[in-house]
């Protein structure tokens, strides 16, 4: 049995007598009301024994001697224990004339000792805190938010979301850790899919969503899943910007993504109750050494225990429910989904971008705007980075410094191709610049011997002598900058004949037609 302390006793006695209810008590003290009960009874037949003690008259000649005490009661009355107050008003509180200017404080999200102690400093409050507490706390009181019961057809709808996995030994450190645990949970059967993984990226949130399609046999109308950043870029109630990636994922099963609202986890709480459910009933007091071991117990667990189990709230099996709902999953496509990495590229001034350390042409992109680039296995794909509209489509290079651009979008290519088709043989610096413009970008090892290449910008200048003997190299980027030297000061006789020489034969050559 219960038993109180002497103070709270006291308290129920005295709320008794001054005719308080069990509710009114039960709100002040706090105390269950089965104590109150009982206590109450216990009142009452200690104060119907002291009204029958107080009537009956003293036997004649059995005088009270003087200075013999009574012996105390079991416990004493309640009028014994306080002294008489003024009647309690449970109606009105303490603090009830300073409502207006507590609720303000309420809504500044002050708590009710600082509400206190500005209720003694500025209005002269006397009374307790204890008063400012509850009364605080009825003011915040607000009642439950109502939430409708939604039902959804078959292949509707499916929630997603991350938890955490049972420890794992990993591989790298040798100890246990916890990988994060993916679950797609279809809201009409409540059947689930469950994988674990160390580390979560663009990449890795799109292929657990295809492996949860491939796993169900089809995909669902729309997925509700949380504002993570592998999903979600940007949060929006009505316009939510996606990952291109998962976006992209998404239109080629014919899904629609239904984010939902931040701090709203009752939108997903399927999954919610599906991650919690795993972690409580399968994972709990277990231990993996690898993540394929976790993974496949998780299938089996699904397989053999949730799938089979009787739902609380629909009353059924989850597999039969599943059965149900299988012939409506969407079909999956018939070619599986590419993907890709993408990055943003600025375009240079030859209007190329540069990915991967090899350059491809952006055309028709501007010089020096912000281009989108999809990085495929064999493929490159350059796209408007604000509207997403195709550019361009190159083949993927593995080879780092490679060029992926045609010679009709290099200018001096082109002129250096009309030169050719004059018949006049070149003897000037003039004629030279046409050659250095072939030669700018060789490609092969001929036409690097032809063009000089050289890691010195400028030979220097012999003893003796008043001229200074230039490489090709020399040349080419005078014409690319539009300052070539003049003759007599930079590239010497001997030097600038030999490459003449050179031009014509490759004029005239079977690979001057390239």
């Amino acid at each position: 049995m219960n038993v109180l302390k002497q103070h709270l006793q006291a308290t129920i006695f005295t709320l008794l007598e001054r005719g308080a209810s069990q509710r009114k008590i039960h709100e002040v003290t706090r105390i269950d009301r089965k104590t109150i009960r009982r206590y109450q009874s216990i009142f009452e037949s200690q104060r119907v024994s002291d009204e029958a003690n107080s009537s009956a008259p003293a036997p004649i000649g059995m005088a009270e001697p003087v200075g013999a005490q009574t012996p105390p009661l079991s416990r004493p009355p309640a009028s014994r224990i306080v002294a008489p107050v003024k009647p309690f008003n449970f109606a009105r509180s303490a603090s009830e004339p300073h409502r207006e200017w507590i609720e303000q404080q309420i809504r500044l999200k002050r708590n009710a000792q600082a509400i206190y102690q500005d209720l003694v400093d500025q209005f002269g409050f006397t009374a307790s805190y204890d008063s400012v507490k509850r009364f605080v706390r009825a003011l915040r009181h607000v009642d439950p938010e109502q939430f409708d019961r939604l039902e959804f057809a078959p292949a509707e709808e499916a929630q997603v979301d991350y938890g955490e996995g049972a420890p794992t030994r990993d591989p790298r450190t040798g100890r246990y850790r916890r990988p994060r645990l993916f679950v797609m949970t279809l809201r009409y059967s409540r059947r689930s899919f469950r994988q674990v993984v160390w580390k979560s990226s663009k990449q890795v949130w799109a292929q657990l969503h295809e492996d949860a399609f491939r796993y169900f046999g089809g995909s669902v109308s729309y997925v509700v899943l949380d504002n993570l950043r592998e999903g979600v870029i940007t949060p929006d109630l009505y316009e939510p910007e996606l990952n291109r990636l998962y976006a992209a994922m998404l239109e080629h099963y014919g899904v629609v993504a239904d984010p939902a609202r931040v701090r709203d986890p009752n939108r997903k709480g399927t999954v919610e109750n599906a991650i919690q459910h795993t972690q409580n009933t399968a994972l709990t007091g277990r231990r993996f050494e690898s993540l394929e071991a976790q993974n496949q117990f998780l299938m089996h667990w699904e397989e053999n225990w949730a799938a089979r189990r009787i739902h609380g709230r629909a009353r059924r099996q989850v597999e039969a429910m599943f059965q149900e709902e299988k012939p409506h999953l969407r079909p999956l496509p018939a070619t599986a989904f590419r993907s890709f990495t993408e990055v943003v590229r600025t375009v240079w001034d030859d209007t190329t971008v540069s990915v991967e350390r090899s350059n491809y042409a952006a055309r028709p992109a501007p010089i020096g705007s912000l281009v989108s680039v999809r990085i495929y296995d064999t493929t490159i794909e350059i796209r408007d980075r604000r509207t997403q509209e195709l550019l361009r489509t190159h083949p993927r290079h593995t080879q780092p410094g490679s060029l992926e651009l045609p010679e009709s979008e290099r200018p001096f290519i082109r002129r250096a191709r009309r030169a050719w088709r004059s018949p006049a043989p070149v003897t000037s610096a003039h004629g030279l610049r046409h050659f250095a413009s072939i030669c700018s970008t060789p490609k092969d090892a001929s036409d690097i011997a032809a063009c000089g290449a050289s890691s010195r910008w400028r030979r220097s200048i012999p003893p003796g002598s008043s001229s200074r003997p230039a490489t090709t190299r020399c040349v080419i980027t005078c014409i690319a900058t539009g300052r070539c030297a003049p003759f007599s000061n930079g590239c010497s006789s001997k030097h600038l004949s030999a490459l003449i020489a050179r031009r014509n034969s490759l004029c005239h050559s079977p690979r001057s037609t390239r």
